[in-house]
Parts: C-alpha cells; structure tokens; sequence
C-alpha cells in the first residue's frame, strides 16, 4: 500500500508537470525547445545517480532510500515555486516605492523586470533535475522488493496492480493540471473583470503553481511510511518451486546470497562492471532495450506535447485537453496494463509468449497511427499569414513581415509584432484591431466589440458587417467532428500498446539472474531516460518550433512564445516522427522475438517453458 501510493503521488506530480507545460511555456515566454530541455531536466536527475542507487541500493536499506526519495522530489517541486512570488514582489515593489507621478515612466520597466523573470525559468529547469534525483530509487528499488518478496506466479500480478494504481496518479494529474489551467496565473491579484482574455486565448497563462505546492505535499506524505518499514520479509512461498527458471539454465551463474546479508561497499564496487557486462551480454534483454528506448521516445515526445497538440490542432483549451486526457486516454492504459498482468496469471503465458504479445500489440498500435493521419482541421483563416485581405488562401504559410500589411493597414501605424486577435463575422481573424484598420470601439473588457474596420469592409460585400470582437475565431464545424475521431483512435491504440507493457515487462525480468534484477531494472531505466526521456522533449519541440507562424515579442525585446502554428505542418512533422519511431519498434521486438525462440529451441523439452 505505501509504495503504491508512493508511486501515485509520483506518477501524479509528474504528469501535471508535463499538463502544465504550455502555462510554464507563455507564462515565462519560452519557445518548444526549451520547454523540451525543461521536460528533459527530470531525465538528466535521473542520469546522474540511476545506476549507482540501482546497484548499491538493491544491498542496502530499500524501503529508507525509497523514503529519502520522495522527500527529494517534494522539495524539487518547493524549489520550483520559488519563481512565482519572487517575480511578483520585484514587480511589486517597483510601484510601491516611488510616486504617483513616476508610474508612468516605469510601467515600461515593470513590464522588462517581469519578462527578465523569463529568465527564472532556471528555477524549474533545477527543480525538476531535483525531482529527478530523488525519483532514482523509487522505481527499481520498489519493484524488486516486491518481486524479491513474493511467491513467483503472484509477482507479475502484483506488479500489473501497482502499475494500474501508478495510472492512476496520471489521470488525477492531468484533472489537477486542468483545474489549475481554467484559473488565471494571478488569481487574487488582480480584478478578473479586467482581464481580456480567455483560456482558448494563446496568452493566457493558468495557475500552474497551484499544482506544483500541491505536488510538493503529496510527495511529502508519501516519503513517511517507508521510514519505518523493514529491510526484508519473509518469502512468500511458491507453488511450483520444483521447476527450474530457463534464464538461470542459460546464465549458468551461482545462486545469489541473501538479501539481508551486509557487503561491504568496495566489494559492491568491484562487482558493478562484470555485473554490468554480464547484463547486456544477454541478447533477448539487448534487444528489448533497444525496443524500449525507441517506445519510450515516442512516448515521452507524445506525451510531453499532447495537449498542445489537440490545442493547436482542434482548436481545444489547455484545461479541456488535460482533461480529456485524464479521464479518456489514461483510463484505457491503466485497464490495459491490468488485463496484461491478468492474462499473464490467468494463461500462465510462457517468455515466448510474452514477447508475442508485446510483439503483437506494438504492432497493432502502429497501425492504428495510421489512421490518425486522416484526422485533422484546416489552417484558421488568419489576416496576412494563412489567407490574404481579401479571404483568398496564400501559398505558403510561413510567416513574413511585409504579408501582414495591406493597403487598407498601411497608414494606421501598426506594429507587426504586436498579438492582440480579432474575429469578424467572416471567420477570418485579424492579429489585431490596428490590422483590421478599425477605428472605434464599445463595450468592456471581453465584451469589448471594435467598429468600423477597414480591412474587413473592403474585403467583402457591402451591408456585411465591418465590426469584429475580440478573440481569435474558432475552427470550422466539421474540426469539432474530426476532433471525436482523433480521440476514438488514441484511446483505443493507447488501450492495445498497454495491454503488451507487463508481458514485456515480465520478459526483462525473468530473463535475468535474480541478483541482477535491480540493475538490469535500473540499467533500463536508465538508458531509456538518457536516449528517449532528454533528446525527445528537445527535438519533439524543435519541430514543433519549426511550424510557428507568429512569435510574440518580449517587452524588453527578443523572441517570445509562438502564438499560432500552421497545423498541417505541425500534425505532419509529429506525426511522420511517430509513425516511423513504432515502425522501429516492431522491428526490434520481432528481431528479439526470433532470438529467444532460437534460444528455446536448443533447450531440452523440460526446459523449455517458462511460467511466470
């Protein structure tokens, strides 16, 4: 129970990091990229101590390292929080000090020191490095103090049940991450009449720190049982312990000593390398390393960007893609890794058939990512970047200065930069009032209607209305219906990938000696983090960076964050990416599959199976 929820609270607090990602990204005005580098901090923590805690760990005190983990990870959330309160008081106090007659001159200043509090975004790179520091013993050690534990055929069963309640924490992560996003990042402070904006609005910035003290508690709670637990239990016995593991005939290593047994750390040291030469010596263990670093990219690039996907792609808020996610897609995952871990104890699947499986249902999610492509929505008619004045699709979208001005703009002195959207009653939207060549306005705040628009008059009819509203324009109606196939499919291929993750996860394992279980867990964990968990988040933002149509400028100058994508280049480069990285994956797990039935075949009959 207590590293179930342990694991909860870690799964929980680490999605809403990833469902708080476009918040973080506007609020501190940052491009994809570093966003990416940011969601790749947790990953580098990871690198530095991941392989060392797997080793040693698995001799020393479990339950105490998993218990100073969690409380690492608490305070790596605490440390992110620093930034919120420490850019507001600067701003603050700026208007505080000074006189009623020298506001004026420093509202231009204000406005640099909070865009110079872009710069604290350092807080959350080094907080979420932190995090992921304090995440390296809780997954390895956790799951081999089960299995180290437990009677052999219940072990994958135990395992898919704490899977199943870690997915849990991602639903309510992204529920949390979806309440936080629908509240104004200054809620409290100022008055919620005077705000312009929606959450649809691509300036809008949820209150993202909310869920970070959130986290922080959670993780903290956590950490408290495992202080008290002890080093070992008893074992469980098992039903069937006259049968031979097949992985211990082919190692052919000595029996491992006790778990209680104390070692001394230079003799722990002197076994890491042969250990670790011994481990990806194995060719069916290789082999799926190498499976899982390609999954593992996709799913850490799918992951991290999802939201902003279905926002930019749909048309959907921030806080309504969290929560679809959280109640759709993570349901499905957490039923499918169940019913893995079911079949697996139910059928008593053999090595052969696990990897099948896994096999079989990687192979089946690649196809379904063929129908995704047949879900999208159109550019949104954009003055000047998507379509001209006069309505006419442009060829090309990239983003030029000169296309955002037409003769009926040209004397109204606008700025180009400026990403203030308007909407007529065409549908095409305008960047701002200035560009649309209005003249008048009425109304307050987001009741706020402008008159008289230039642009809009000589581009259509005459008695069509010249007004626009403030607000970008929505998507088209059909957008709405290629939106519920988008979902269908994502929900069903996330339920079928899942159902293969503890058959290939019970392959790892029992393909091992039992003394390395918790390296080669950790080893896992590791290289998949370090070659899929930082590259991914980087390049998956970088083609996503290469798809802006207008960027925002900073108030002290510099690029800020992107304000509108080109969605067919965007669902192109995501998607071809995806397609190609499962299309890998189902190559190497059929390459793995051939070896170990290879391997079965030279064994005798009695041999042969193995059943977890």
């Amino acid at each position: 129970y207590s590293l179930s929820f342990a694991y909860f609270s870690k799964a929980l607090t680490g999605t809403y990091m990833k469902s708080s990602i476009t918040q973080i990204e506007r609020r501190f005005d940052l491009s994809s990229t570093h966003i990416g580098l940011i969601d790749g901090s947790f990953e580098m923590g990871n690198l530095l101590f991941l392989a060392v805690v797997s080793h040693f760990g698995a001799k020393l005190h479990r339950p105490r390292l998993i218990a100073a983990g969690c409380f690492l990870m608490a305070v790596g959330y605490a440390c992110s929080m620093y930034n919120f309160d420490a850019v507001r008081a600067t701003v603050c106090e700026l208007f505080v000090t000074k006189s009623i007659s020298q506001i004026s001159s420093l509202c231009h200043y204000a406005a640099c020191v909070r865009d110079s509090g872009s710069s604290m975004w350092i807080y959350v790179f080094l907080g979420n490095a932190l995090r992921g520091i304090g995440e390296t013993p809780v997954t390895p050690l956790g799951i081999s103090y089960i299995d180290d534990f437990a009677k052999a055929e219940n072990s994958p069963f135990y395992i898919a049940c704490l899977q199943t309640i870690t997915l849990l924490g991602p639903m309510f992560g992204f529920l949390l991450g979806s309440y936080c996003a629908r509240l104004y990042v200054d809620i409290g402070y100022v008055d919620m009449e005077s705000v312009t904006i929606t959450p649809k609005d691509s300036r809008w910035v949820g209150a993202w720190w909310m869920g970070f003290l959130v986290s922080s508690g959670l993780l903290l709670i956590s950490s408290i049982p495992f202080w008290f637990l002890p080093r070992s239990m008893p074992k469980q016995e098992s039903e069937e312990n006259h049968e031979t593991p097949v992985c211990e005939i082919l190692n052919k290593t000595e029996d491992a000593q006790s778990n209680n047994q104390n070692f001394k750390l230079t003799e722990i040291a002197k076994g890491f390398l042969p250990s670790l030469r011994h481990l990806l010596g194995t060719p069916a263990y290789f082999l799926l390393l190498c499976g899982n670093i390609l999954k593992f990219n996709a799913f850490i690039g799918l992951l991290t960007f999802k939201a902003k996907y279905m926002e930019q792609q749909f048309g959907q808020s921030a806080s309504r893609a969290n929560f679809l996610i959280g109640v759709l897609n993570l349901p499905a995952v957490a039923i499918g890794i169940f019913l893995g871990g079911l079949l697996m104890k139910r059928y008593k699947l053999s090595v052969v058939s696990g990897a099948k499986l896994s096999f079989a249902t990687s192979f089946m999610s690649y196809l379904l990512m063929l129908l995704q492509f047949g879900t999208k929505c159109d550019n949104i008619p954009i003055a000047g970047l998507t379509v001209s004045y006069n309505g006419s699709v442009t060829k090309g979208v990239l983003y030029s200065r000169e296309m955002l001005f037409s003769e009926c703009n040209r004397d109204c002195l606008c700025s180009a930069e400026e990403w203030d959207p308007v909407c007529s009653d065409s549908g095409i939207t305008y960047i701002s009032p200035c560009m649309a060549g209005c003249l008048s306005s009425s109304g307050h705040g987001k009741n706020t209607v402008f008159h008289n628009c230039t642009c809009v008059s000589t581009s259509f009819p005459a008695g069509s209305s010249t007004s626009v509203r403030l607000g970008q324009c929505p998507h088209a109606k059909d957008c709405s219906r290629s939106f519920t196939s988008y979902m269908a499919i994502s929900v069903l291929s996330s339920f079928i990938n899942a159902l293969g993750a503890t058959p290939g996860y019970m392959v790892i394992i029992r393909c091992i000696t039992p003394e390395l279980k918790s390296l080669a867990l950790g080893i896992q964990t590791l290289v998949t983090r370090t070659l899929g968990g930082i590259p991914a988040p980087v390049y998956f933002g970088a083609l996503i960076d290469s798809t802006c149509l207008k960027w925002s400028m900073k108030s002290c100058g510099g690029r800020g964050a992107c304000r509108i994508y080109n969605s067919d280049m965007y669902r192109y480069h995501t998607e071809k990416f995806q397609f190609t990285l499962f299309k890998q994956i189902c190559q190497k797990l059929l390459t793995s599959i051939i070896i170990v039935v290879k391997t079965f075949a030279d064994l005798p009959q009695s041999n042969s199976v193995l059943y977890f």
